[in-house]
């Protein structure tokens, strides 16, 4: 490969790691044509963009992105790499689980190598943790609901028959003033 290509290929690569905030590293190396091509419509099905990658180019692109240090991914750039990207935490981890569920034995694929998600960095055996993380809308439409809780049961127990007490008990407090 000439020395412009992988230049040019490493700054395409360093803008795509500034684009996505979740970074993925998965080997698809085992896996057939036709299961490839599964995962890679899964993959765009669910808005995560899945590229191939040489690790020494990779690497450099990582070593160009500014304000994060990716140096606890490098030890798995080893053999095949594949990168998912994504714009919610949690949506590869669940790919990589739905994808894999069926499959038996030591040929597991795709393999979570490593991950940067929401500004953590995660190891192939956190895959299930991976896969219960939250998305910050769950998170607020979580902490929405919680706040909500305790209006929703005064209402609710003034339209139960509870507000025709109160309604009397406010009523008599009036006409004794």
């Amino acid at each position: 490969m000439k020395k412009e290509d992988k230049g040019r290929i490493i700054e395409e690569l360093t803008d795509l790691l500034k684009q996505y905030p979740h970074i993925y590293l998965t080997d698809i190396e085992a896996l057939n044509a036709d299961r490839t091509s599964k995962l890679r419509k899964k993959c765009y099905k669910e808005e995560v963009k899945l590229v191939m990658v040489k690790n020494t180019l990779l690497k450099k692109a990582m070593e160009n992105v500014e304000g994060i240090d990716f140096s606890e991914l490098y030890s798995v750039l080893k053999g095949n790499t594949a990168v998912m990207l994504a714009n919610v935490a949690n949506v590869p981890a669940r790919l990589i689980k739905d994808f894999t569920k069926d499959v038996k034995g030591d040929k597991v694929k795709p393999l979570l190598k490593g991950a940067y998600v929401q500004e953590g960095f995660y190891t192939a055996n956190d895959l299930d943790a991976l896969v219960s993380i939250k998305s910050k809308e769950e998170l607020v439409g979580d902490i929405i609901a919680l706040l909500q809780s305790p209006a929703k049961n005064v209402i609710s127990a003034l339209q139960a028959g509870g507000g025709q007490k109160i309604h009397g008990l406010l009523k008599t407090l009036e006409e004794r003033t």
